[in-house]
């Protein structure tokens, strides 16, 4: 189980980095929101290793994945006034079953 949790925290970090970049790029704190960025990849890499000692390889890179692409989306939506169109959700909701679905089959 905690290998699970480790993904999670990998995936909720792999979030974190094109955040950064995007606040850098959008504030006047460049420098700060690099680093941050920096920051979350190590992270989210130091936690998906950890997850790989127990979950397959090819699992834990789609899980990992998904729950950043998902993520971002989200707060694409939320602070960027990314598009928005039912064909994105769509795709997103099919992002998020193909996570639960890796998580459920083992």
């Amino acid at each position: 189980m905690n290998s699970w949790i480790y993904l999670f925290v990998a995936g909720v970090l792999e979030i974190g980095w094109p955040l950064g970049f995007k606040l850098s790029q959008t504030t006047p704190h460049r420098i700060g929101f690099i680093v941050l960025a920096v920051v979350c990849m190590a992270l989210s890499g130091l936690f998906l290793w950890l997850a790989q000692r127990a979950i397959p390889i090819g699992t834990a890179y789609a899980v990992w994945t998904g729950i950043g692409a998902a993520g971002t989306y989200l707060i694409g939506l939320a602070l960027f006034n990314d598009p928005f169109s039912m064909l994105r959700i769509l795709s997103f909701l099919l992002i998020v079953t193909g996570v639960i679905g890796l998580k459920l089959s083992g």
